[in-house]
């Protein structure tokens, strides 16, 4: 009797797991970035969220809450230990930076604390100079570097972020040391210093350049990806500059939820958020800002996540 009835409770919840999961979303959803205003998360999470509302997406829409703060750490500790997994409560992920972070410990997350839904784009890192920078070329940069140990200065949104593991990649590739400098204020902060001249150059997203490039504002030196982006033809990889630099910086950047949402929850959100980053007009407004698209499904985002597991923890030993 006692099993029946447990049966019978367990098949109860079933059908109201699912029955919420049908009328789902009721209200209004929140979105958390853990990057400023204006930096490229925030900037294109705006835009692959605008169609939310339409009735062929979600129906409801998503506002964009900003959680800045020790390269991305501040956010997602707060979404890994205080948000509600009611499916009312997203998070932007970034990829390489909070598996990076998680492999080097003092945060409370890691891939286990999450359920990703999609992935919306994938960002390369690029070397950035001040549009009046005596530097034109990686090899430049390379042999300042080198006749100046710990005198070239670069910023990048945090530690542990695509940017710093750039770094990290550059110096190992060409046997320098930079003076690395992680900005509170995320990659619009990491970019502001460079057109200020308050650094010598920058890492930062390959989005956020180009429009900064595209106002005249700096110069992009080379693209830390496998071969050159279709948004900066002439602008050469770091492999082409003689830099043994792969796209272990490329920034993925999706939507997830928390451990412990309803599967009936995540299972919608699976099945309509790709498709709403799919909207024609997503598409214009993300090229238009020079942001580079790549859709990816629930499952593709594991297996990725999998991926770049295992290849930071490789890179990252012993630092």
């Amino acid at each position: 009797m006692r099993r029946m009835i447990a049966g019978a409770a367990l098949g109860l919840m079933s059908l109201a797991g699912a029955a919420a999961a049908e009328e789902y979303p009721e209200r209004p959803i929140m979105m958390m970035v853990s990057y400023g205003a204006g930096g490229a998360t925030d900037f294109q999470a705006r835009i692959v969220t605008m169609t939310s509302g339409n009735e062929d997406a979600l129906g409801m829409p998503i506002a964009i809450i900003n959680k800045p703060g020790a390269g991305g750490r501040v956010g997602w500790n707060w979404f890994a230990t205080q948000a509600d997994p009611d499916g009312y409560t997203l998070a932007a992920y970034n990829v390489p930076h909070f598996i990076a972070q998680s492999i080097k410990g003092g945060v409370e997350y890691s891939t286990d604390s999450f359920e990703p839904i999609a992935n919306w784009g994938a960002d390369p890192a690029v070397f950035v100079v001040g549009a009046d920078s005596e530097f034109n070329s990686m090899e430049d940069v390379v042999a300042f570097a080198k006749e100046n140990p710990g005198k070239l200065t670069v910023s990048g949104a945090g530690l542990f972020v695509g940017h710093h593991i750039a770094a990290l990649q550059i110096d190992k590739a060409a046997g320098t040391k930079m003076a690395y400098i992680p900005t509170k204020g995320g990659g619009a902060a990491a970019m502001k210093a460079v057109i200020a001249g308050e650094v010598l150059g920058g890492i930062n997203n390959l989005s956020d350049a180009f429009r900064a490039q595209e106002a005249g504002n700096v110069k992009i030196l080379g693209v830390a990806d496998l071969e050159r982006n279709a948004f900066l033809p002439d602008v050469p990889t770091m492999m082409e500059q003689g830099l043994d630099v792969d796209n272990s910086s490329v920034n993925f950047r999706g939507v997830m939820v928390p451990k412990g949402t309803s599967p009936e929850i995540i299972e919608k959100l699976s099945a309509t958020v790709p498709e709403m980053f799919a909207n024609s007009r997503v598409a214009k407004k993300m090229e238009a800002g020079g942001s580079p698209m790549h859709i990816m499904t629930r499952d593709e985002v594991i297996e990725m996540w999998a991926q770049r597991q295992q290849t930071l923890n490789e890179l990252l030993a012993g630092l």
